[in-house]
């Protein structure tokens, strides 16, 4: 028997009292259109909007943004001392997707959300949070509204809550924030990972004690050029074939091994697409993607949008020109201006970079793809890893949190 069991059986063994939401918590005094039944105690906490903090900001101290791991918060710290609560809290936020988020540290409510204060008495918000999660789809039912849509507070306020003796709430507590940080683990992993070839590879590719010779893309290169999409009513002749076609959503600052289309030797023939030869990078020129960057381990076409660079083996080592791309993102993106950001070829071709020796190149490439590669494992292990540990957690979730409801004496 489980401690749980063990504290259930003792302390409610015939089950647990519910009591519905409005009796449990304080709200926000910012939704006083709830009934006021539903609302016997106004909440103390400072209601800001975005003009509060204009206002507040007049005599030009710094307004603050703090950042929590679900949301963002308005708050100023040296502005709103006085209206800054310090505790625990749910938000229910308008707009978006319907979700529930919890807060705990120093605070303001803000403009987009509907706070729950706790009542500590009898209540551990961590608990209630993980019930009202666990109970998100019904949640998602009480949205409402044509535009930005909105939780309905009376069918909120209703929903019925188990309240077990607080020390089973705090031992349930205990159990799903261990999950929950095993999740953030994993993915704390994965973003040390990150930087540290973030880290890396701008020591690398910057270091000033190694000599550099200056070029252009162009100069580099035996070849630059994009490709093009076969008509796409003809299908049957044009598509499904062996020969691999790379669009600008499949180029995504990785390596090309396979492509999720495929062309025919006729789409090829009746196209400007274009085959380039493995050990070639790819530049994605427009759309969300422009700036990305892939490089082909084997040979491939692209369409349009994809600017093709085959490197020239006695100039530059791909890899590491790779490398020196990623690192070069945002000059990319800085080079395609525009509502919907396109990037030029003739733009790419004058792109000046700099480049050790061949035999330093591939060293220096052999140590960032060694982080490079690491991170790939990871990302694509990490998701399975973090679905199952999401599965067991949910699983848990719903065994700890469903009790049998006392029957009324």
């Amino acid at each position: 028997m489980s401690r749980i069991e063990k504290l259930i059986q003792h302390h409610c063994p015939k089950g647990v009292p519910f009591a519905p939401l409005w009796q449990l918590t304080v709200w926000d005094k910012k939704f006083n259109a709830v009934d006021k039944q539903k609302q016997p105690v106004v909440a103390s906490y400072k209601y800001f909007l975005a003009s509060d903090l204009k206002a507040l900001a007049s005599d030009q101290r710094e307004v603050k943004l703090l950042t929590t791991n679900k949301s963002d918060l308005w708050t100023t710290r040296e502005l709103a001392e006085p209206y800054i609560s310090e505790g625990e809290i749910i938000a229910i936020p308008w707009g978006g997707n319907p979700q529930v988020q919890y807060f705990k540290g120093k605070f303001l409510t803000a403009d987009n959300r509907i706070a729950i204060a706790r009542n500590p008495e009898s209540l551990n918000l961590k608990f209630l949070y993980y019930f009202l999660v666990a109970n998100l789809d019904a949640i998602s039912r009480m949205y409402k509204g044509a535009g930005i849509k909105h939780p309905s507070m009376d069918l909120v306020l209703d929903i019925k809550v188990p309240v077990p003796p607080i020390e089973i709430q705090s031992e349930i507590v205990k159990i799903l924030d261990t999950f929950s940080e095993l999740e953030a683990e994993l993915e704390a992993e994965l973003e040390a990972r990150r930087k540290q070839y973030i880290y890396f590879r701008n020591k690398l590719l910057n270091e000033e004690e190694t000599p550099r010779t200056s070029y252009t893309l162009e100069g580099i290169c035996s070849l630059i050029t994009s490709g093009g999409t076969p008509p796409t009513d003809r299908q049957d002749e044009y598509y499904g074939g062996e020969i691999p076609w790379v669009r600008t959503t499949d180029v995504s600052d990785i390596g090309i091994f396979d492509t999720p289309i495929k062309i025919t030797d006729q789409g090829l023939k009746n196209s400007s697409a274009k085959m380039i030869p493995s050990k070639s990078l790819i530049i994605a020129m427009i759309g969300a993607t422009v700036g990305k960057v892939a490089f082909t381990e084997i040979p491939v076409s692209t369409n349009q949008n994809c600017c093709n660079l085959v490197i020239d083996p006695n100039v530059a080592n791909y890899k590491y020109v790779f490398h020196w791309l990623l690192n070069n993102t945002q000059m990319l993106i800085d080079l395609a201006p525009g509502a919907v950001p396109i990037l030029n070829a003739g733009v790419i071709r004058n792109i000046p970079i700099e480049l050790p020796d061949l035999p330093t190149q591939s060293r220096y490439a052999q140590i960032l793809d060694h982080f490079f590669d690491l991170i790939s494992n990871l990302e694509v292990g990490l998701p399975g890893e973090v679905s199952a540990r999401r599965k067991q957690y949910e699983y848990y979730r719903g065994k700890l949190l469903t009790f049998k409801e006392l029957e009324p004496a």
